[in-house]
């Protein structure tokens, strides 16, 4: 009887230490593996974040910046000419950033003129003869009925010119003007309204983004605010691509996640003309430095060809890479599950340039990544199949052209035969590296590569309106000083437009690339006075000082990369002190107006509603903790998060 109860206790102590000892080690794993990569799931399995974890220093609105409203109504009478001088028609070349830039300064010059607006065509649609055939040129991006109707108090807008102006608009009878870029209003005035009300139509060709200098007189002040119409609220993605656009917000938003929109801006004629191809390698270079010379024969770049791309890089004129905004957001705090939405159609280099950058943020997503191919065919619409290039095989020689050839190879012993001939395949001829190793010029686009840089202005339109949507917007090149306008400035001057107190950062590449400087032999851990010094950098970027700065770089090029002033008002009655002007003497921030009574009313009304909401969103989560059941899926985002316009 003893014994058997030694053996109980002996079998009792060896469970319990058993027990321990798994306990123990489970424990040591669970810290031990802080260091260690660890595997992230696909879009459908991340990293849930509630509303209640929503970290207000890395997505909170920016104070000082909240009293800033929309606002571009007229303010004062400006009712549409009852007489008309004739029609101008456009064709405007260039991607989704230019056409977008270019369509509101043709309704402006339209207006100064007193003409009826033709719907412009867009010639890279154009180009392409295999888009679909549902959608016009305009049609393929914008909504053409919205764009008529919303202008319809400032400018009168028409489909087609008339049946009898047609025919002679094909046998090109019309006076033609490619005006330069940031064209003054004297121009149009002075040269093209004469022949205008003499021939009752002239055709515009738009290539380089802009037909109309950025900063007007304060005596067009209503010009400006007619842009900010147009750009803000006449010009709306047709249908299919805003329904798309919501899909794809609402996937990155879900559970309550926030999401930061990322514009890498590595283009390759950004590139050429800023002359950074050393920050690449291999045929990438050659290929920037390609285009660079072809920039400088037709007179764009007014530089030696070959110039110092480090110096380039340390004066702030060539974008930063992914994997340095990836440490400037580590730096920030942004934890390694953040999601990270990355936009624009093209990216120079490839994805081995985002190598890094997916490895800080492994929830680095895309357009592909959100979207199905069955939604992104349906976006593009049925298009007619183009020809399909077979490889052709070397054709086979006969027995006397072998023994010929055998013959003349020469003194014996003779060398190997070279392999048999195989087939060329059409990935070796065409693409970014074939034509490079063949010949000295750049071949013709093909086919395929016209209905791709069509289907580029669809993705470019996704990505516009998912990172005007973005909790936060980091670019990785804007106000680069050609005078183009680029991507990353239209987005982020929307985003003043439409609600000024968000997350939009504005870094100013040569401070950060001095801070890099500093660290380059220790980028992965650098000290802590530099994080600190990178954060209140980035920090200031997102108030005042940053919106400042912003407005000295990009609006005496571009007036919709900052439409301030002109286009906004303010909530508070405390006069802003710190005016700020151009070169000129023009005002390019401060003096907002004074908000009209309905809208004060109506932001206190949404805010009131939307402090509400919040509370209970709150309660329910922490109600549902106490309880010990995890509802990620019942917490949506409050209306706190949601954009507010007045227009609705």
């Amino acid at each position: 009887m003893i014994i058997k109860s030694k053996l109980k206790l002996a079998l009792l102590v060896g469970f319990s230490l058993s027990v321990l000892s798994l306990l123990i080690h489970l424990l040591v794993t669970n810290y031990s593996t802080g260091d260690l990569v660890q595997y992230h799931p696909a879009l459908d399995n991340f990293h849930p974040i509630a509303q209640k974890n929503r970290n207000g220093r890395l997505w909170g609105s920016v104070s000082t910046l909240a009293a800033l409203q929309p606002f571009a109504n007229p303010r004062r009478k400006f009712p549409v000419p009852s007489e008309h001088n004739g029609f101008i028609y456009a064709k405007i070349h260039g991607g989704f950033d230019k056409i977008r830039s270019s369509i509101c300064d043709l309704v402006a010059i339209s207006r100064l003129l007193n003409a009826t607006l033709v719907i412009p065509e867009l010639q890279q649609s154009l180009r392409s003869k295999g888009i679909s055939p549902k959608f016009r040129s305009f049609s393929y991006l914008y909504n053409e009925e919205q764009f008529i109707g919303a202008l319809s108090n400032d400018v009168v807008v028409v489909k087609n010119l008339p049946e009898d102006l047609k025919k002679a608009r094909k046998k090109i009878k019309f006076p033609t003007f490619s005006p330069q870029r940031l064209a003054s209003p004297t121009f149009y005035i002075e040269e093209v309204l004469p022949k205008l009300k003499i021939s009752k139509v002239v055709r515009l060709l738009i290539t380089d983004g802009g037909c109309l200098e950025s900063v007007l007189p304060s005596s067009m002040v209503e010009y400006q605010r007619l842009r900010c119409r147009v750009a803000f609220h006449a010009l709306q993605l047709r249908q299919e691509i805003q329904i798309l656009g919501n899909h794809m917000v609402a996937r990155l938003r879900a559970y309550g996640r926030p999401y930061l929109a990322y514009h890498p801006g590595l283009l390759r004629d950004t590139l050429a003309f800023h002359g950074c191809a050393e920050l690449f390698q291999d045929l990438h270079t050659e290929l920037i430095q390609y285009r660079r010379k072809q920039m400088i024969k037709r007179h764009i770049v007014h530089e030696e060809l070959n110039i110092d791309s480090v110096a380039r890089k340390r004066n702030g004129s060539c974008p930063l890479m992914p994997e340095e905004v990836g440490l400037l957001l580590r730096a920030m705090g942004y934890p390694q599950n953040t999601i990270i939405y990355l936009a624009g159609s093209e990216l120079f280099g490839g994805q081995r340039v985002l190598i890094p950058l997916r490895a800080m943020y492994t929830n680095l997503v895309d357009r592909y990544s959100l979207t199905s191919k069955k939604e992104l065919s349906d976006l593009v619409g049925p298009e007619y199949p183009l020809p399909v290039s077979t490889p052709q095989s070397p054709a086979a020689k006969s027995r006397d052209q072998l023994l010929e050839e055998w013959n003349r190879a020469g003194p014996r012993p003779r060398p190997l035969p070279p392999p048999p001939a195989r087939p060329f395949y059409a990935y070796e001829h065409q693409g970014w590296y074939g034509w490079l190793l063949e010949t000295d010029k750049e071949p013709d686009p093909s086919p395929a590569d016209l209905r791709m840089q069509a289907h580029w202005l669809l993705w470019d339109a996704l990505d516009y309106y998912v990172s005007v949507e973005a909790d936060a917007f980091f670019p990785g090149f804007h106000s680069d000083g050609s005078g183009w306008p680029d991507f990353s400035s239209l987005v982020m001057g929307h985003r003043v437009y439409q609600e000024a107190s968000r997350r939009t950062y504005r870094p100013d590449r040569k401070a950060i690339s001095e801070f890099f400087d500093t660290i380059r032999d220790n980028l992965y851990h650098p000290s802590h006075n530099w994080t600190v010094a990178v954060r209140d950098h980035l920090n200031r970027s997102l108030s005042v000082d940053g919106l400042k700065a912003a407005a000295l770089q990009s609006k005496p090029s571009s007036f919709l990369s900052h439409p301030l002033p002109e286009c906004s008002c303010t909530t508070t009655s405390s006069p802003i002190l710190n005016l700020l002007k151009d070169t000129g003497g023009n005002l390019i921030y401060g003096k907002e107006d004074k908000c009209p009574q309905w809208m004060d009313k109506k932001l206190v009304a949404v805010s009131f509603n939307a402090s509400d909401s919040q509370g209970e969103d709150v309660e329910e989560i922490e109600s549902s903790e106490e309880s010990g059941t995890k509802q990620f899926e019942s917490v949506g985002p409050s209306p706190e998060d949601e954009e507010m316009d007045p227009y609705d």
